[in-house]
């Protein structure tokens, strides 16, 4: 399946670079999130590289048949309406899995927005788990991996050096993209 995945990719002519390798289990914080396509890129790569991520998605999508495909590909449906303590139920989905990577868009939304959901933070402090910063850019055609992260629990100070290594990536609408925080 990962041969095929590349093969599409290509086709679509991206390339995806830096495999997430040493690591059994981590959130993966990717950005920009601008538009639907970065889903289907982003799991497209991730079946080339043999990484099987979760994804948190809104639970209003789980319908059939909608739902049975979207939790084949790894999505979580998440109630955001209600307060669900999510944080624990994901640290249990790390605690139960030997490997595990849960990926999040912190932007919560296609669109601009410099307030973040840091729920991913709290999950990778509460998990023990390290933060892969991935990224997509539209102009180049790139994805990939840029470092792993470890949280140092300041979270705003955190946030702001996550914020700005994803600023320089562009999005498919890039005036929605990531802000580095002095930019905001």
């Amino acid at each position: 399946m990962g041969k095929f995945a590349l093969w599409i990719l290509r086709r679509m002519g991206w390339t995806i670079n830096d495999n997430p390798e040493g690591v059994d289990k981590a959130v993966i914080v990717m950005g920009p999130h601008t538009s639907n396509w970065d889903f289907i890129i982003g799991k497209l790569a991730f079946m080339h590289f043999g990484v099987k991520g979760r994804y948190l998605i809104k639970s209003e999508l789980f319908f059939p048949p909608m739902g049975w495909i979207l939790k084949a590909l790894g999505g979580i449906p998440v109630n955001r309406k209600k307060n669900n303590n999510f944080t624990d139920q994901a640290v249990k989905y790390f605690e139960e899995n030997d490997s595990m990577y849960m990926v999040f868009t912190p932007e919560g939304t296609r669109s601009y927005n410099p307030n973040w959901k840091k729920g991913f933070y709290y999950i990778a402090l509460k998990a023990k788990v390290p933060i892969y910063i991935g990224y997509m850019d539209y102009p180049s055609k790139t994805g990939g991996f840029l470092e792993l992260f470890k949280p140092t629990g300041d979270i705003e100070k955190d946030i702001a050096f996550i914020k700005k290594e994803l600023s320089q990536f562009k999005g498919k609408f890039p005036e929605q993209g990531i802000r580095a925080v002095e930019d905001e």
